[in-house]
């Protein structure tokens, strides 16, 4: 099972702290809603773009050497062959890690044949979700220009993704960066940090019908609904579960954003 553990208990942490805006807001007044646009002062813009003739030269899994505490890994799938690949970013949850976030989804990546970029957020958790877009916006990027010089990846199948924190952000960026990342892939996120759409890119959501940490009621429904009257095509899926990742929801959700 993939589970829950560690991103539980930083989860909970995190939502008990009594300095955080958004953790009232996740607890308090429907956590599907979103921060005020006007309290985010960066407009979280991601400028880096996959490039025109270059040839795939990433294989195996490496870290890119980027930071020495809080990094970012580069997974290639088993079989790289010579077309465009498909990208996926992948966000860890509260207090989480690239790596931790990489051993949830298994063989499932290389199986559906992504390319995975997993970054460490800056802090415990992702810049947005603590007030303001910022350092984890430059650190991403910088971390993407690196992969499309390494990588030759297909534009059109650039999707951004996480659990947990890292769901929330992957949706907050997926919708101001709709131009880059064509498809969000979303499990268990709590909230939309609201900014300036672009695009309008397509999202994957899931969630446990029993999560006690992000209740499915005031964030996952509230959030699918809030997408579909903005005309994104969602594909929502509820398990009969709690705060995780079950084997067939990373597997189904993965094999979309690899898709044609």
């Amino acid at each position: 099972m993939l589970g829950m553990s560690r991103d539980t208990v930083s989860r909970r942490q995190f939502c008990m702290g009594a300095g955080s805006a958004i953790a009232a807001l996740v607890l308090g007044q429907g956590c599907g809603l979103g921060a005020s646009a006007q309290r985010i002062r960066g407009g979280g813009r991601i400028n880096a773009r996959p490039k025109a003739n270059i040839k795939t030269t990433a294989t195996g899994a490496r870290a890119l050497g980027l930071d020495p505490a809080r990094d970012a890994i580069l997974q290639m799938p088993a079989n790289v062959g010579s077309t465009p690949l498909p990208l996926l970013v992948l966000l860890h949850g509260a207090g989480g890690s690239a790596k931790q976030q990489l051993g949830r989804m298994g063989t499932f990546a290389s199986d559906a044949g992504l390319v995975i970029l997993a970054p460490d957020s800056r802090g415990q958790t992702w810049d947005g979700i603590r007030g303001d877009f910022g350092p984890d916006v430059t650190f991403l990027n910088r971390a993407l220009e690196a992969v499309f010089d390494l990588v030759a990846v297909d534009a059109a199948r650039v999707t951004i993704g996480g659990f947990s924190d890292g769901a929330s952000y992957a949706l907050s960026l997926g919708l101001i960066n709709g131009n880059l990342f064509r498809r969000v892939l979303a499990f268990s996120p709590g909230f939309i940090v609201n900014g300036v759409p672009q695009g309008k890119p397509r999202v994957f959501m899931s969630h446990g019908k029993r999560d006690t940490i992000l209740p499915i009621d005031q964030c996952s429904r509230v959030i699918a609904e809030r997408l579909r009257r903005e005309a994104h095509y969602v594909t929502y899926r509820e398990f009969d579960g709690g705060h995780e990742i079950p084997p067939a929801i990373a597997e189904e959700g993965l094999t979309w954003a690899a898709a044609k």
